[in-house]
């Protein structure tokens, strides 16, 4: 089944924010590394692009986490599906988001990774979704803040579809 998808964040609005990005981080952590912890799946097209940008030296790593399954509304439950491979012990971590919406995957997801006595802890959110928090989550790098709508593209997805579209697009479901 085909859906239709409305253009939300263009393909060239997305590269900018990801350039811009990568300069801020490279800037705050100059003679330092970065360890980036993608989020899977959604968060693998970001962290990519962005690892590319930053001037630091870039580690990554990956988790995998979720409170969604298949439908357009966070279930409420988060689970943990793949840990990280690496200890991040002493290192700058930031771990990178595809986007916040509930915020509880996040909520339940950063004390964890504090509890590992990481250096420092960030989170970016490439999406940024304020009108469906029910649990506050600290956002230290922001790609875009946008309305309540159901978006894929640029590693969102819908049912595991349009991950793959180069813009960020509304879903009409």
């Amino acid at each position: 089944m085909e859906h239709k998808i409305s253009v939300l964040i263009s393909e060239e609005e997305v590269d900018a924010k990801i350039r811009q990005l990568g300069e801020q981080i490279s800037k705050e952590y100059e003679g330092e590394a970065v360890h980036l912890v993608c989020i899977l799946k959604g968060s693998v097209f970001i962290t990519c692009e962005l690892a590319k940008r930053i001037t630091v030296p870039v580690t990554m790593d990956f988790m995998s986490i979720s409170s969604y399954g298949d439908g357009t509304k966070s279930s409420g439950v988060v689970k943990l599906a793949k840990d990280l491979d690496e200890t991040i012990e002493g290192k700058n971590v930031i771990v990178v988001e595809d986007i916040i919406d509930s915020g509880r995957t996040l909520s339940y997801l950063l004390p964890v990774l504090r509890e590992r006595k990481p250096k420092s802890l960030k989170l970016l959110a490439f999406l940024d979704k304020p009108d469906r928090r029910v649990k506050e989550v600290p956002v230290d790098y922001t790609g875009f803040e946008i309305p309540d709508e159901f978006v894929v593209g640029y590693g969102l997805d819908y049912a595991q579809k349009y991950r793959n579209l180069p813009y960020v697009g509304i879903v009409e479901v």
